[in-house]
């Protein structure tokens, strides 16, 4: 169990290495940093209602709900926006690998139980918001030209980064 484990999360740190580093390289567009930012928080809902079914860990299950109280607020504050702006997101080469990774993630996820489960999505999660918070500051933050979406997205990005704290130290726990 402990091999098909660390098999999984160098996969994952494969997986997320390179959409890091395309989003670094990337300028993208404000309609396509709003499909980022947006897909990227559907995916965590997702990994969080996941978590939220499998785990029987009151830690584990509090960390997932509030991954998709969260992450859904964002979203929420994101649609309006776009919306509000006239703006349709835009699918781009980062939300479609964003979205690729994630389901062979999930995938790996879902044929885990108990520990091995908690450990794989706390590990991920730890991951994955160093991926997106690292996008976020390098990349979405600084291309976005409207004053509302930079703002949004900072705001996004604090929120990010307790969520990063919160699994580092459940993370810690877990060993």
């Amino acid at each position: 169990m402990f091999l098909k484990l660390s098999g999984a999360l160098a996969a994952l740190a494969l997986m997320l290495t390179p959409v890091a580093a395309d989003a670094q390289s990337a300028k993208p567009t404000d309609p396509q940093i709003a499909h980022i930012a947006y897909t990227a928080g559907n995916i965590d809902v997702k990994a969080g209602e996941l978590a939220v079914k499998k785990t029987k860990s009151k830690e584990v299950l509090e960390f997932a709900k509030d991954m998709v109280r969260d992450h859904k607020a964002v979203n929420e504050k994101a649609l309006a926006l776009v919306k509000k702006l006239n703006v349709t997101p835009q699918d781009n080469d980062i939300s479609k690998s964003l979205v690729k990774n994630a389901k062979e993630k999930e995938a790996g996820l879902s044929k885990l139980e108990g520990k091995a489960f908690d450990k794989a999505y706390i590990d991920n999660e730890v991951a994955y918001h160093k991926a997106v918070n690292a996008a976020l500051k390098d990349t979405l933050i600084p291309s976005a030209s409207n004053a509302e979406l930079k703002d949004l997205l900072g705001v996004a990005l604090k929120i990010f980064e307790g969520h990063l704290q919160h699994a580092e130290h459940i993370a810690a726990s877990l060993k």
